[in-house]
């Protein structure tokens, strides 16, 4: 399937939101408004409706009910009023961690649960709230509004590093070099299970079929972008692994749907089933231990360790590391406890 949104020549065109839809070769017959629920992030079924009804959902370049029947290639059109805070940035006085800081860029630790950019549900308490509040005039990229600064993003409940443009220049430089996957990152995980010495994950990575919010990995590519991630064991807790995973692509969630496509869910990431215990013992001890680590980190176990890149100005190659947050060190540290007690 492809989703792509679209920006109209008209004057009103930042009060709206265009998208456009390929439907899969294989998509069964289903309404187009139910459709549309699972195909569309933060769109509710009185929106779509609405949208439906005045005749801004087109079906291969007709207005349809929302009764008709979407099928296999249908091409669909869709307008929907954006939310009216959806470019603007508010700026807030939250504290951030930098850990380095020049003319041309800024890298931030990032603390576990901080939401990256503003958006729905999520319209402040942000990273980009507080780098407004920090920086003046921060750049951004075309068709990037309401992100200054930001050419990468990490999940919410991700720690860890990243960087920041504080001028054109340095944008245009480090988004070629994301572009060009040479940005050097790698991550520290905690995941499900005793994994081989080392490995490497690929396949291409699209939005499930089964459950929008989380992601696959196909053999085919056409339902999604090709994603490749190295892993290598750095430490073995028994019925968990301690793992740095080097990204050479950066997709949206990759670490967490390669852990779980190879059978190693990251500890504790609900959204990929690491939040329920899959080894270990039956015992009751162990039971309330995994509980006990999940009340320390309730969050999946990911921090983005280190980045490496050239420099925008210097033209050096740069690195930068920071070290695992409070929570993550805590739950190995019972780990390797529990571990000598046995």
């Amino acid at each position: 399937m492809n989703q792509s949104p679209e920006h109209p020549e008209t004057e009103e065109s930042e009060l709206y939101e265009h998208f456009r839809i390929v439907v899969d070769k294989g998509q069964s017959l289903i309404r187009v408004d139910k459709f549309l629920m699972v195909r569309l992030e933060n769109a509710s079924r009185s929106k779509i409706q609405n949208a439906i009804e005045q005749e801004n959902v087109l079906v291969n370049g007709k207005p349809v009910k929302s009764s008709y029947k979407i099928k296999p290639l249908d091409d669909i059109s869709i307008v929907l009023p954006h939310p009216p805070r959806d470019t603007e940035v508010y700026p807030e006085d939250i504290p951030i961690n930098i850990i380095y800081e020049d003319d041309d860029v800024v890298l931030v630790n990032k603390e576990p649960g901080m939401v990256v950019h503003p958006g729905y549900g999520n319209w402040s308490g942000t990273l980009v709230n507080a780098l407004t509040f920090h920086f003046n005039q921060l750049p951004q990229l075309p068709g990037n509004d309401g992100r200054p600064g930001l050419v990468h993003r990490i999940d919410k409940d991700t720690s860890g590093l990243l960087v920041i443009s504080k001028n054109e220049k340095s944008m245009a430089s480090l988004a070629k070099q994301f572009f060009d996957h040479s940005i050097k990152r790698k991550y520290v995980a905690l995941v499900w299970g005793d994994l081989p010495e080392n490995g490497t994950v690929s396949g291409y990575i699209g939005r499930s079929a089964k459950d929008r919010k989380v992601m696959d990995l196909y053999d085919d590519p056409e339902k999604g972008k090709w994603s490749v991630t190295h892993y290598r064991v750095l430490q073995r807790l028994n019925y968990v692994t301690l793992v740095e995973c080097e990204l050479e692509t950066g997709r949206t969630h990759q670490i967490r749907a390669h852990m779980r496509s190879i059978g190693h869910p990251l500890f504790n990431d609900a959204a990929y089933g690491g939040d329920k215990i899959r080894k270990g013992t039956v015992f009751a001890k162990y039971k309330q231990f995994i509980y006990n680590c999940f009340d320390i980190m309730s969050r999946q176990a990911l921090h983005a360790k280190s980045l490496g890149f050239i420099h925008p100005t210097t033209k050096k190659e740069v690195y930068f590391e920071s070290e695992l947050p409070n929570d993550f060190r805590q739950v190995l540290e019972k780990w390797e406890s529990y571990i000598k007690n046995q």
